[in-house]
């Protein structure tokens, strides 16, 4: 795909803003749901139950998520998920509205959403590419993380404003209207459907099984796919302590005024902004994005270890942002390689497993780091957190197969190659 690619602009503009109108109106529910549940229960039993039954469903829905997303047209399962999760919503207010506010209830919605938005997500990152060249896919993906990073900073603005005037079912009316919204959008973007030629070895078309084990070995098999993965997963795990024990820091060192909590959050979600914008104003100009990613990842760990060091408030705020600032970009290339790397038929079922490491990660990070925040400080915590993302970088560049795999894919793709580059077995490793 080229800049040739006729209205892509036009495309990706109605389909970024009808996507934009529908997150909005998924984190309105997000957060008017957890204020809800804490209110009324002030218990951290259900709001254990809210994150199980609102991720874990999106977890195992991912891996046949993917599998969909390369066997039928992206665009109509977009849409589809889109309407199942506007329905569950719609259903969920008028039950309520009718009195029926069992925990229960809530639970079986957020299962719903969760369930749909694991066929929704590999396909979005998967159509993307069908829809924008490829020497824009890195500013369309930080255009893309600035405009989430940016629903970070408004949704609980909003989602307190209509909750506190009106009630809960209001944000939920307000949601099913922004998927109708979001829907509506996305059906004026043409999206060409991908056709598949592998077939089984008797000719017949390939198996859902037989797809998921094929994205399984291609994803071993496929060296750069499996490196940026393996970088991808530990790095979100290793990031996940921050995000998560950084307010309770706060809390114990620096105090527990609420001003402060929520400064500690925007300063976060300004970084991820910051770094999406960079991303979609320079990313187009970077001739190696394996170098960006690895140097955001050792930013990362680096900033990480000086949250742990940090003995001034405005000093750990300022480390937070520039920790999201390096998040973003390291996502925006990570993901843009993928796009660009992974055969087009078998993006869905990369994605479908991207969906599941993002998804897993970070609260298995805090499987392992809150127990130990209530026997350790959290400052040693992110020290020993930053160290180890560090040492993990440094471990897998000193492997030459990593080196060898990864610099495979370090320059944007349409960019020229050698003849040699290009008879070589890149995909390989």
């Amino acid at each position: 795909m080229d800049e040739s690619m006729p209205g892509w602009k036009r495309n990706v503009a109605v389909f970024l803003t009808g996507q934009t109108v529908s997150l909005l109106g998924s984190m309105l529910v997000q957060y008017a749901v957890m204020w809800h549940l804490t209110i009324q229960t002030q218990s951290g039993t259900v709001m254990m139950w809210s994150i199980v039954f609102g991720m874990l469903p999106q977890a195992f829905v991912s891996v046949f998520g993917g599998v969909w997303a390369d066997r039928h047209h992206r665009k109509l399962l977009i849409i589809g998920a889109d309407a199942a999760i506007a329905t569950a919503t719609l259903a969920l207010a008028l039950l309520m509205l009718s009195g029926v506010d069992d925990l229960w209830v809530i639970f079986a919605a957020l299962a719903v959403r969760s369930t749909f938005a694991g066929i929704q997500t590999p396909a979005v990152s998967a159509m993307i590419p069908q829809i924008v060249p490829q020497s824009q896919l890195i500013r369309i993906n930080g255009i893309n993380q600035s405009i989430q990073s940016g629903m970070m900073l408004l949704a609980p603005v909003v989602a307190a404003a209509i909750y506190a005037n009106l009630d809960i079912v209001a944000v939920f009316f307000v949601d099913v209207v922004t998927a109708v919204i979001g829907i509506g959008m996305l059906l004026l973007v043409s999206v060409p459907r991908i056709v598949r030629k592998d077939t089984g070895a008797d000719g017949a078309p390939v198996s859902y099984l037989g797809d998921l084990v094929a994205g399984v070995r291609y994803i071993g098999r496929h060296g750069p796919v499996r490196w940026l993965m393996v970088l991808f997963g530990v790095t979100m795990v290793l990031v996940g302590a921050p995000s998560y024990l950084t307010p309770l820091m706060v809390t114990r060192t620096f105090g527990d005024e609420v001003w402060k909590l929520t400064a500690n959050e925007i300063f976060w979600a300004v970084g991820m902004l910051a770094g999406g914008v960079v991303m979609a104003v320079v990313g187009t100009r970077v001739t190696n994005r394996v170098a960006l990613l690895v140097g955001a990842i050792l930013a990362a760990g680096v900033l990480t270890t000086g949250l742990g060091l940090a003995t001034n408030m405005w000093v750990f705020f300022a480390l937070g942002l520039l920790v999201g600032t390096a998040f973003s970009c390291m996502n925006a290339p990570a993901v843009t390689i993928l796009q660009e790397t992974v055969e087009p038929e078998m993006q869905g079922r990369v994605f479908g497993f991207v969906g599941i490491v993002m998804t897993v990660a970070m609260p298995a990070s805090m499987v392992v780091f809150g127990p130990l925040a209530d026997r350790y400080s959290v400052e040693s915590l992110l020290v020993v957190a930053g160290a180890l993302l560090v040492a993990f970088v440094v471990t897998v560049l000193a492997l030459p197969g990593a080196r060898r795999s990864l610099a495979q894919v370090a320059a944007p793709a349409s960019a020229p190659a050698s003849s040699a580059d290009a008879e070589a077995p890149a995909a390989r490793a």
